[in-house]
């Protein structure tokens, strides 16, 4: 598809045809743009370098603009005179209240769903987990902790509370962007992969005794992974914006 650029300083009403092929450009740009924000791909407080972005999207300013508006005005990006824009920075006391709320509630599912796990929904979590282990031998990154969070929220579920599980939900799309800059490094892969398997032998057991209290560890480990490196690239995003400012 070919673009029609104009020149910054002489600006050009486009066409009809060439406004809908352009919203309809920035539409799937805004979509990329939000999975790279929301896996960690783009982490929290990162500037967005719009030249790189064209490149990687074979795409003009004028798209890539009309995305990042939307993103603005979602929350996802920030935007200021002269710097440009940059990934929206994460509330850290907010993130640490919420995983508080979220051990809690992976801890009281875990209880109810060891005694009301039906037989299928317990087969469905095993081949769920079957995909993720593949994910994690093929090297799948973010498709693994995609289907990761399935789980979860089928373990949840499985515990037939509707009210638990709709409040769960609307926890975890809050700290989902944490956990993608969070996955975004290796170091947590591997121990959450462990614990996984940690949970699917609990979920295996008789009984299921142990399945609440092996949940809430998991769910403590992640928060305290996802609060450590979310910290870090706070830190690191006030050091860069600081230093811009000055160059300024």
């Amino acid at each position: 598809m070919t673009l029609i650029t104009t020149p910054e300083t002489v600006p050009l009403p486009l066409k009809n045809s060439q406004k809908l092929r352009t919203l309809g450009m920035a539409a799937e740009i805004t979509a990329r743009l939000r999975i790279m924000i929301e896996e960690g791909e783009l982490p929290p407080g990162e500037r967005i370098d719009e030249k790189a972005l064209c490149e990687l999207f074979d795409v003009s300013k004028t798209p890539l603009r009309e995305a990042l508006k939307t993103l603005v005005s979602e929350g996802l990006v920030l935007h200021r005179q002269y710097i440009g824009y940059r990934v929206a920075p994460l509330d850290l006391d907010e993130l640490r209240a919420t995983f508080e709320m979220l051990h809690g509630l992976e801890r009281m599912a875990g209880d109810l769903a060891a005694q009301r796990l039906s037989d299928n929904a317990q087969s469905a979590i095993e081949k769920k987990h079957g995909q993720m282990v593949d994910a994690h031998g093929k090297g799948l990154r973010t498709e693994y902790f995609r289907i990761n969070q399935q789980i979860h929220q089928m373990i949840i579920d499985s515990a037939a509370n509707p009210v638990l599980s709709s409040i769960y939900a609307a926890l975890m799309s809050k700290v989902h962007r944490a956990r993608g800059a969070a996955n975004a490094d290796h170091s947590r892969w591997q121990e959450s992969h462990d614990e996984h398997e940690q949970i699917m032998a609990a979920l295996r057991e008789a009984g299921r005794p142990r399945l609440g209290e092996v949940l809430r560890a998991h769910s403590e480990n992640t928060g305290a992974e996802v609060l450590s490196v979310v910290a870090e690239a706070i830190r690191l995003g006030e050091h860069r914006a600081g230093r811009e400012v000055h160059a300024k």
